[in-house]
This record gives C-alpha cells, sequence and structure tokens, in this order.
C-alpha cells in the first residue's frame, strides 16, 4: 500500500507523514532526501550544477539507499547534513533535471515493491506514485510555512529571507518540465494553517480508515 502526501514546503508534510507511519504502521519514505543527497553530493564535488551531462555522469555513480526514514549515500548515513542553507539553495535546480528526476524515481519505486509506505514530497501523488491507494494535498499561508521553516532552527537566514527563499523556490517547483508541484485530483486538500499535527493526522489517518488499510 502507497499514502502519498504532497505539497510545499512548510506545511508539516515530513511530521505529518512520520507520525502517520508510526499510528498506522507503515514505512516513511521522504522524497526530498533524495535530491537533498544528491545535491549535497555535486556541491561537495564542486559539479557545475548547470551542466546536465556532467551532473547525471556523476549522479549515476552514486548508491542511494533508504534505511529506518534515514538516507544513506555511498554508505554513509547523511541524513543530519540534508538541511543545510547550501543545500536548500540550490535542491529545487537539482531537482528540475529531468533525467535526474528520473534516476530517483526508479531508486524509489524500487525500494518500495515490497513495503507498506507513507511517501511525500512534490509529485508523489502525480508523477511517482500516480496509483497511490491514498493521496493528500498540504498547504499553509506562506507566513505559517516559513515561521514552521524558522522555528525548525536549522537555517542561519532571518525569517524574511526564509519567506522569501519559499516563495522563489515553491515557484520554480510549480513550473518545472517534469514533476512540477501541483494537487492531483484525485488527492484530499488540506489546509493546515490553523491545525495541529495531530488534527492533520487525524483527518488522514480516518480516511485512510474509511477506505481501508
Amino acid at each position: 500500500m502507497v499514502v502519498a502526501i504532497d505539497g510545499p514546503a512548510g506545511t508539516g508534510k515530513s511530521t505529518v507523514a512520520h507520525k502517520v507511519a508510526e499510528d498506522l504502521g507503515l514505512v516513511y519514505l521522504n522524497s526530498g532526501s533524495f535530491y537533498r543527497a544528491l545535491t549535497l553530493a555535486l556541491l561537495d564535488a564542486g559539479i557545475k550544477l548547470d551542466d546536465n551531462a556532467q551532473v547525471m555522469d556523476f549522479v549515476k555513480k552514486q548508491t542511494l539507499d533508504y534505511v529506518n526514514a534515514r538516507l544513506i549515500l555511498n554508505g554513509k548515513d547523511v541524513d543530519d547534513l540534508l538541511h543545510q542553507d547550501k543545500v536548500d539553495a540550490n535542491v529545487s535546480k537539482v531537482s528540475s533535471i529531468v533525467d535526474l528526476r528520473h534516476f530517483v524515481n526508479e531508486r524509489m519505486r524500487e525500494i518500495v515493491k515490497s513495503l507498506s509506505i507513507i511517501c511525500e514530497g512534490r509529485d508523489m501523488t502525480t508523477v511517482v506514485f500516480p496509483n497511490a491507494e491514498h493521496k493528500f494535498y498540504l498547504d499553509a499561508s506562506i507566513d505559517v510555512q516559513a515561521k514552521r521553516r524558522f522555528d525548525q532552527g536549522v537555517s542561519n537566514l532571518s525569517l524574511e529571507e526564509i519567506k522569501a527563499a519559499i516563495i522563489k523556490r515553491d515557484e520554480m517547483d510549480k513550473n518545472k518540465a517534469e514533476g512540477s508541484l501541483k494537487k492531483a485530483p484525485d488527492a484530499l486538500y488540506i489546509d493546515t494553517s490553523d491545525l495541529t499535527i495531530n488534527q492533520v493526522c487525524g483527518i488522514i489517518e480516518s480516511n485512510i480508515n474509511a477506505k481501508g488499510l
């Protein structure tokens, strides 16, 4: 079984997916971690991000695994390094490369073949798992998105700088040639701006239980 959640940054996708996974006994899969890990590797290796051929030559040599909801890159756990400002600033550009998206999507599909999972990202419901049994789209006002990201304490940017960065990134994500951020027609829309994490999880879990695990 696949439960797929999409939506922009700061809407609570990761936190909600983690809790629902625990409550329902599902494996949590964070698609963004795959793109962030490759972005980190590319930056550390000094690869020019606007040279698609060079990027893909490098990416195809990388090994991505997912163990206990943590991203393993070439045998090393890099999960705690994935929300650095340099990664935030470049992940949308990296993830907009169509061939790279194909590479990541295939890896994710391989990982989940024998699992019941809950995954979250920006195109889980539309591209990666279009036949998912359960689909949700989380949203929130831009002010709420920025405040939530600021409160995570993983960025050195000011609240206003984070807000500007989220607006820029979401605009890029909505205009990607492939895997753009959009709501699937059959996804349940949830505005999380004025809801607690428990309330959002309750809505999702009730919907899943109503349809059947």
